[in-house]
């Protein structure tokens, strides 16, 4: 049985399409309060997998209800696929009197859970925050399918950090090379980027990030490139967060098209995890 969140409908229709489980009813709504209100339907099964995205604070405590829900019910083994976690990039204290906020969603989440499932954390280490057994899922290669032919392409990461994504797309892509952005952050807002030495005049370039947030630094690299005539640029990201005028900013860069995956459910969604999901289910 596959009970969703509200924010990961159309990823837990996909992921009961690829492994032929049920798809419970589920029905949300709010008390005249304000607080959120779930109902878990026709629970019979003795195993429940939920499949809720935490791109919120609401969508966090709607995931602990629903997990509480199937306790009551009477369900004895929860498995909680996050395809997004929320403040998993706060792994760390950055500053004296900060909480290591993954650490803490990470402690509540697993209190309803037997085994946690987390589509590429923005640092894997977040896994070993939660108290049941917890694994990454890679879907990062999924991202080569909605790419098409590309002319000499170059797969490029935006930092460092993020150079194995960049491989692991083009591996599953077939060809290219790889390469990445120097990137500064100065502060929570600010980034700076400073292009590579490897030559991107009349190359279809796809730049690969896990996440994109509020398009701000993808949007100076696709401005860069562009400057030293790339052909084509084109976006990927596996979680399409795109907050505020996200969009906007990378469309006015010059962006060929924007691919993302059902990890958060956006326009641009383009391909799903549920395959990926499933393998590790």
């Amino acid at each position: 049985m596959i009970v969703t969140g509200s924010t990961s409908q159309s990823l837990a229709a996909s992921l009961a399409a690829e492994t032929g489980e049920r798809l419970a009813s589920v029905s949300f709504d709010r008390f005249p309060d304000g607080e959120q209100q779930v109902q878990v339907g026709d629970v019979d099964d003795d195993h429940a997998i939920v499949v809720a995205s935490t791109v919120s604070d609401r969508s966090h405590i709607e995931l602990l209800q629903l997990q509480d829900a199937l306790a009551e019910a009477g369900v004895d083994e929860v498995t909680t696929v996050l395809p997004y976690m929320g403040y998993a990039r706060q792994e760390r204290a950055f500053e004296p009197g900060e909480p290591v906020s993954a650490r803490a969603m990470a402690r509540a989440i697993s209190t309803g859970t037997d085994r946690v499932l987390t589509v590429n954390p923005h640092e894997d280490v977040v896994c070993e925050f939660f108290d049941v057994p917890a694994e990454t899922v890679d879907a990062a290669g999924l991202l080569a399918e909605p790419l098409g032919t590309l002319d000499d392409p170059l797969f490029l990461a935006p930092d460092a950090g993020a150079i194995s994504l960049a491989e692991t797309v083009c591996d599953a892509y077939g060809e290219g090379d790889t390469d990445h952005f120097e990137k500064t952050r100065h502060s929570g807002t600010e980034v700076s980027v400073e292009p590579s030495d490897t030559s991107v005049d009349g190359r279809c370039v796809v730049l690969v990030d896990d996440i994109i947030t509020t398009g701000t630094t993808m949007s100076e690299s696709i401005a860069v490139l562009n400057e030293r005539g790339a052909s084509a640029v084109y976006v990927t990201c596996i979680h399409p967060m795109l907050v505020r005028n996200a969009h906007l900013k990378l469309a006015r860069a010059g962006v060929e098209a924007i691919y993302g995956t059902d990890t958060i459910e956006q326009p641009v969604s383009a391909v799903s995890v549920a395959p990926a999901i499933a393998d590790a289910l």
